[in-house]
């Protein structure tokens, strides 16, 4: 045991002197690998997957088939307890083959309990349906309502800052986003003619040297947060630097509603979800591809569209078959600017019977028919009805 003690008290002299003939560098980073507290540091991959059937007709021409299996990974990262990374990638078949693209990267640090950072791209809070219903097992219908999406009025992702939290008021709770991005890009007309005045959204990099600012502020009125009442506003310039179209500006606005409440005469709950997004861009004149003369055109640019969803589950009877059953009922429309070559004015209903296999497993059938003027093809009066079948689940 003496001998023992003696060769640990070498041991620890040595040390001592090894230490001691470290430079500066060196020893602070032994520091730091001494204070680091392991397990911290944690990684998940969540997102979701869909496959599915679809009948469509379009004018008494039907057209039916599989939808190739969506694939959506999310990477979680969290680096300690303040900070974190997120990121999304959108897989799917298209034309060439399975392709794979990026929804939005970002980093979040919480500064407090009331505000966290966040930087990178990530999805736009105008409004709530993109942000957090967007999931093919998180959204109740077949896909995203009128306005939303590719050619929409409403905003998706951008790259920026953020600032991000929650507090009481009293009794009254809110949350809050307030965001600085590149913001969108009107398009001019000379890639896509018939598509000038039309807002662009998503692009990583910034085509003025002005920025978007724009933010959100949900209010829950109701202590058990059954309720949320939302108000969005987002705004700058659109056009690009250098080009006529340097000062135009747009101004986007949206409302947005949940309520969430069980029945008990209907031993069910009900869920009611509803946005109404607008969209002013500023005056501008555009080449008129039908005037041999190359004059201009112009027109009020001012779109809004809305959608309402209502969904009941009798969740609270007995029998479990019924009881994972869901009735859902969507009305969505659209409203471009009169006037421009994109005007659009499509109405478009859904209702649907969903079957939960477990919580985020959901089999949906349903039915949605979409007439209007320019839905699908710009210009033109359609009438398009669908009978659709999903398989979503998130992981």
């Amino acid at each position: 045991m003496k001998y023992l003690l003696i060769v640990l008290a070498l041991i620890a002299t040595s040390s001592i002197y090894a230490q001691d003939s470290l430079s500066t560098i060196e020893r602070q980073a032994l520091q730091n690998y001494k204070t680091l507290k392991p397990g911290k540091s944690k990684f998940m991959i969540r997102g979701f997957f869909f496959t599915g059937f679809d009948a469509v007709d379009v004018e008494g021409v039907t057209d039916f088939g599989f939808i190739g299996g969506g694939f959506n990974p999310v990477l979680l990262y969290k680096q300690s307890d303040k900070l974190f990374f997120e990121a999304e990638l959108e897989g799917g078949y298209g034309a060439n083959g399975f392709e794979l693209g990026l929804g939005y990267a970002n980093a979040s640090f919480i500064l407090n309990k009331y505000v966290t950072v966040r930087a990178g791209q990530f999805l736009l809070p105008f409004g709530t349906f993109t942000e957090k219903m967007h999931p093919a097992w998180i959204n109740r219908s077949v896909n995203a309502p009128l306005g939303f999406g590719h050619d929409g009025i409403a905003p998706s992702s951008d790259v920026g800052l953020e600032l991000r939290g929650a507090f009481y008021t009293g009794s009254l709770k809110l949350n809050y986003q307030i965001y600085v991005v590149n913001g969108p890009q009107i398009k001019d007309g000379s890639i896509e003619e018939g598509e000038a005045g039309m807002l662009k959204f998503g692009y990583m990099k910034d085509n003025n040297k002005d920025k978007t600012v724009g933010g959100r502020v949900g209010i829950f009125p109701f202590s058990n947060s059954m309720m949320e009442v939302g108000f969005s506003a987002m705004m700058g310039k659109v056009g690009t630097e250098g080009s006529r179209y340097k000062d135009v500006t747009a101004n986007l606005y949206a409302v947005d509603f949940s309520l969430v409440k069980p029945l008990s005469f209907m031993k069910s709950v009900i869920d009611i979800k509803g946005q109404y997004n607008y969209s002013q861009v500023s005056s501008a004149d555009f080449l008129d591809v039908e005037d041999t003369t190359g004059g201009f055109y112009s027109f009020d640019n001012i779109s809004n569209g809305y959608y309402a969803q209502l969904t009941v589950r009798p969740s609270l009877i007995e029998n479990k078959f019924f009881r994972n059953l869901e009735l859902v009922g969507r009305y969505s429309v659209l409203q471009t600017p009169e006037g421009a070559l994109w005007e659009q004015n499509p109405t478009q209903i859904t209702v649907g019977l969903n079957y939960w296999l477990d919580w985020r497993t959901v089999i949906k059938f349903g039915y949605q028919t979409t007439s209007g003027l320019g839905n699908h093809d710009l210009g033109a009066t359609i009438t398009q009805d669908m009978f659709y079948f999903r398989w979503a689940m998130g992981f």
